[in-house]
């Protein structure tokens, strides 16, 4: 009999988490179709908009860096059947996912929540606005200074006056989303070495240890990302070694309050 209610305990959990996630695809759902109808002024206004002078962060760059541009060299081309059809699935479903994150970010956490202890709950108490603010701060991020800096680099980059940046339009929208998602997620850092600390796989004293070996890391992580030139790397990597610097604060604290727990 315990055994029983043990798997039916199990199974309830698995209803629970299959319920929790067809909430989140609904939600997804709900706001790629919103994204669905208004596509062409997405396209224009957000993704577009980035290979125009006008486009913000261009006009900081050049008021404050003084790094001036012009409308940046590029021609944009569809040369597959239903490749704008695909593509423009894609940006609403990811659009979706951005704007239903935190409700599906809530989900999961109400989903594992249940299993912790009370003092666990008290620890982590405002996780969602918490992860919430980090992922919209990453996707700004990108969206304002990853991925302009690759468009602008890229759109002038020429290996002879002969020939001409006629990009594949998968692979202008593939370049911001994914800059856009991976910074989001990359400012998630914090929170992971809060639950590596909490099971007990990371210490700040290992942090710290290999703090000068992240650093080089960022910096080859930013080169991936970037352009190749000195200015862009630096302004990509100072947030993430921001970020890797607070999660040595998160996890001392998470020790700080372990030790004290066992007093």
């Amino acid at each position: 009999m315990q055994g029983e209610e043990q798997e039916m305990s199990f199974l309830d959990h698995l209803e629970e988490l299959r319920w929790r996630i067809v909430k989140s695809v609904i939600a997804i759902l709900v706001f790629a179709i919103g994204m669905w109808f208004v596509k062409e002024w997405v396209i224009d206004h957000v993704f577009l908009s980035m290979t125009k002078p006008t486009f913000i962060s261009f006009e900081y760059m050049c008021k404050y860096l003084n790094i001036c541009i012009g409308d940046i060299p590029i021609e944009f081309q569809s040369n597959k059947v239903g490749a704008q059809f695909s593509y423009a699935l894609l940006m609403s479903f990811v659009g979706g996912f951005i704007i239903a994150f935190p409700f599906v970010f809530f989900q999961l956490w109400s989903f594992v929540k249940p299993g912790l202890r009370q003092n666990e709950k008290s620890a982590v108490r405002g996780i969602t606005l918490f992860v919430t603010f980090l992922f919209f701060l990453g996707v700004v991020f990108g969206y304002f200074v990853v991925a302009p800096l690759c468009i602008q680099f890229f759109g002038y980059f020429s290996l002879s006056s002969e020939f001409q940046n006629i990009w594949m339009i998968g692979s202008f929208m593939s370049l911001i989303i994914s800059s856009v998602i991976f910074t989001g997620l990359l400012f998630l850092l914090p929170v992971i070495v809060y639950i590596l600390t909490k099971i007990g796989i990371l210490t700040p004293e290992f942090l710290r240890k290999y703090r000068k070996h992240s650093i080089v890391g960022v910096l080859i992580l930013s080169a991936l990302i970037t352009p190749p030139d000195f200015i862009s790397q630096v302004i990509v990597s100072i947030p993430i070694i921001i970020l890797y610097e607070i999660g040595i604060l998160v996890s001392k604290r998470v020790i700080r309050k372990q030790r004290r727990a066992r007093h």
